[in-house]
């Protein structure tokens, strides 16, 4: 595993271009294009403000800059490097910038959601859509980049508009049986719409794209409900992430129940591995040091090291209650995701906050547990492998795969810790965003295979 060198970043606006090629930062109002493999710079725009969006087109050839606090959206050319494009959106204001799948048009959300305006980068031509909700999730497109979901608000009624992303002709329109649309979501194929209600009432609907009511999951009445969701990438299980700390996978066929998967304080499965992280810290004596080695004693050379081990059951994991007055209470599943091969579920329940759960979708069961020493702040699935990395905001990156586990140290000086982690498509090496730096890490072929040489 090598690292590159540190690169300054803001706003944690990092991305890789679609294909693989580019890596965009942005430092304050200048964005910086590089080769993802040398990381020399390609491309150096200057924005008009500090950016606090950016996102590449679907083909690469296009970056969006959002500048919301002053109504505008600059779009930068890799093709041709002196040609640009300016969106000012004026009083009406801007909250939301994004690209349409044929990296084309752009979708803005005004203000207060008074619309969406679709601004066409061929023809000039603008577009409007009324009614847009303010919700967790009121845009999806489908995957095939057919398809755009929105869901609306009118008459105090919920509904959900499928427009044709061709020419932005209304396909269908109908009301859904929810109090308070949350957010709607495709599934991978295409074929259904999840739409979920708020927290207040546990309720997911199942549309298909002609608009008939599939089906309705509620799990509980009279109690916080849905806080997460996500389909597998086959589009065979839908799971449901909810503030009782449970998550319940949907089958595809007849979209009941297949199993719910329980966070536990005592852990007593004699089929999961519990990994915990042990740190320590090296004992180096003063008179072993030169004098550049004590200057540099705040580098990551001298921080504290750790590794996993594996640890004999029954385990009792950290819990912390939550304070049930105020908003927004940590408990519940925040985060989900699944595996590209399908085979793996990950969870994080926010009242163990510094507990990963690793589920095996083949046998329904709960495969491995990752206690960390801090808070879990992300993680993410290798896309062409079975391999998950996190990170807990601090100087390491973490590893899990079928084999093992594993614990980095991020060699980077000024004490780098790690805030977010992004796998490239290829799956050979991460992104690792800190607070205001970036550097990446490259996977070495065969390195799975010496995971597990961490844990025993």
């Amino acid at each position: 595993m090598n690292f590159s060198e540190v690169f300054k970043q803001s706003n944690q606006l990092c991305r890789v271009s679609p294909d693989g090629k580019y890596l965009a930062t942005c430092v304050q109002y200048r964005l910086v294009v590089r080769d993802v493999n040398t990381l020399q710079i390609l491309h150096l725009y200057t924005c008009l403000d500090q950016i606090v969006h950016m996102e590449w087109s679907s083909d690469s050839l296009f970056i969006l800059c959002a500048m919301y606090k002053r109504g505008l959206v600059q779009v930068w050319s890799l093709e041709q490097p002196d040609w640009y494009c300016k969106i000012d959106e004026g009083s009406i204001g801007l909250v939301s910038s994004r690209w349409s799948p044929d990296g084309r048009h752009i979708l803005n959300t005004t203000e207060f959601h008074l619309r969406v305006t679709v601004w066409s980068l061929c023809t000039k031509a603008v577009s409007y859509i009324k009614y847009p909700k303010a919700c967790q999730k009121g845009i999806d497109f489908s995957r095939d980049g057919c398809y755009m979901a929105l869901a609306e608000r009118r008459d105090c009624r919920d509904y959900v508009s499928v427009f044709v992303c061709d020419d932005w002709h209304l396909l269908r329109h109908f009301e859904t049986e929810t109090q308070d649309l949350a957010g709607v979501e495709w599934s991978p194929n295409g074929c259904v719409l999840a739409v979920w209600d708020s927290c207040l009432e546990y309720k997911v609907l199942l549309y298909s794209l002609d608009g008939r009511l599939l089906s309705t999951f509620s799990a509980y009445e009279w109690s916080l409900g849905i806080k997460s969701l996500a389909w597998s990438p086959s589009s065979q299980f839908l799971a449901i992430g909810s503030y009782d700390g449970k998550v319940r996978i949907l089958n595809h066929i007849t979209w009941k129940k297949v199993t719910e998967f329980d966070h536990p304080a005592s852990i007593n499965n004699t089929k999961a591995v519990v990994y915990k992280e042990v740190e320590r810290k090296p004992v180096v004596g003063s008179a072993d040091l030169s004098i550049q080695q004590h200057i540099t004693m705040g580098s990551t050379l001298f921080n504290t090291q750790s590794k996993y081990e594996i640890c004999p059951l029954p385990v009792q994991v950290p819990v912390v209650k939550p304070d049930l007055d105020r908003a927004n209470p940590k408990v519940g599943v925040s985060s989900m995701a699944f595996s590209s091969d399908n085979r793996y579920l990950a969870t994080k329940n926010d009242n163990m906050a510094c507990v990963v759960w690793v589920w095996d979708m083949q046998r329904l069961g709960l495969l491995a547990v990752l206690e960390q020493t801090s808070a879990v702040r992300c993680f993410q699935w290798d896309p062409r492998r079975p391999r998950l990395a996190l990170c807990t905001g601090n100087a390491k990156l973490y590893l899990w795969s079928p084999a093992g586990c594993v614990s980095v140290q991020v060699p980077a000086e000024g004490g780098f810790q790690v805030q977010s982690v992004t796998w490239h498509c290829s799956g050979d090496s991460l992104i690792l965003l800190g607070k205001e730096q970036l550097c990446l890490c490259y996977m070495e072929v065969g390195e799975e295979e010496e995971e597990d040489d961490d844990v025993k």
